[in-house]
């Protein structure tokens, strides 16, 4: 009796973990979109950005564009800015939203629509994602070239090359730390004295990249793996969606609703899900 007593609790403590830490669909667009990369959530604005490759991920050819969203999905305007490539990570700092597209970095400006300035990046090959710290700063990883270069006053320069930037890809922001998702785990940057320290290995590739405060982040691999990681509790998929060859890329996030923004890439589709953690 002892031994059922205890499977059974073991059981309901299974079920209660699984149940507290799961996504809910809100809501889905239809496949309406071009090859979508990423998702970033403007909370100023209460407005959603979605960069579509609309081709090949390295293809100069003048296909892509960005989308603009309301806050509940609707779609405001399919082809908001138009004229880019292959356009990936976003960021926004005051009125520019900044785009990443192979080689170079458009500037945006989000009240106009219209793009202000693209900023070439000789030597660039794989420019991925981005991301702005408080003073402007906009931080960009090469995932080919295992770099990372910083945008500051219009002009690019490499910021860090390290034999540790496997694959560099998700970026975020946290208490002043830059978060980089590399191939297999997940480091922390002082942009001060660029020191790193290893926060969680063996996580699989990071495209997206979510902070959520208490050393727990949300993660997707962009084949269709969606994670919950932590800095001292063992990782938990909270969807995947592979084998149905939907994939998950460049996570947006809307705090207030703890709702994960899923570009499914060749699926071309926008869904929104609900996180209970």
């Amino acid at each position: 009796m002892k031994k059922i007593l205890t499977l059974l609790f073991s059981l309901v403590f299974i079920m209660n973990v699984s149940m507290s830490q799961s996504l809910t669909e809100v809501w889905t667009s239809d496949s309406v979109f071009a090859t979508p990369e990423s998702v970033y959530y403007d909370a100023g604005r209460k407005q959603i950005y979605v960069s579509n490759i609309n081709g090949q991920p390295t293809e100069k050819d003048g296909n892509g564009f960005i989308s603009l969203l309301a806050e509940d999905g609707t779609i405001e305007k399919i082809k908001w800015v138009e004229g880019l490539n292959a356009p990936k990570g976003m960021a926004v700092f005051k009125n520019n939203l900044y785009v990443t597209d192979i080689d170079r970095i458009a500037i945006i400006d989000i009240k106009k629509g219209e793009i202000t300035k693209i900023i070439e990046v000789p030597g660039a090959q794989f420019l991925n994602d981005m991301v702005a710290d408080e003073s402007g700063k906009v931080y960009i990883t090469d995932m080919t070239k295992n770099q990372l270069l910083i945008l500051e006053n219009e002009k690019v320069n490499s910021w860090l090359e390290n034999s540790e930037l496997t694959n560099p890809n998700g970026l975020a922001m946290e208490n002043g730390q830059l978060l980089v998702g590399c191939s297999n785990y997940l480091l922390s940057f002082d942009p001060e004295t660029k020191e790193f320290k290893y926060l969680v290995n063996e996580t699989g590739g990071i495209d997206g990249l979510i902070p959520l405060g208490g050393g727990q982040y949300v993660i997707s691999d962009w084949s269709g793996k969606i994670q919950l990681i932590s800095t001292s509790k063992p990782s938990v998929v909270l969807q995947n969606t592979t084998d149905e060859k939907i994939q998950a890329a460049d996570l947006g996030y809307i705090p207030s609703q703890k709702l994960i923004l899923i570009p499914t890439f060749f699926d071309n589709r926008v869904n929104a899900m609900k996180l209970a953690f």
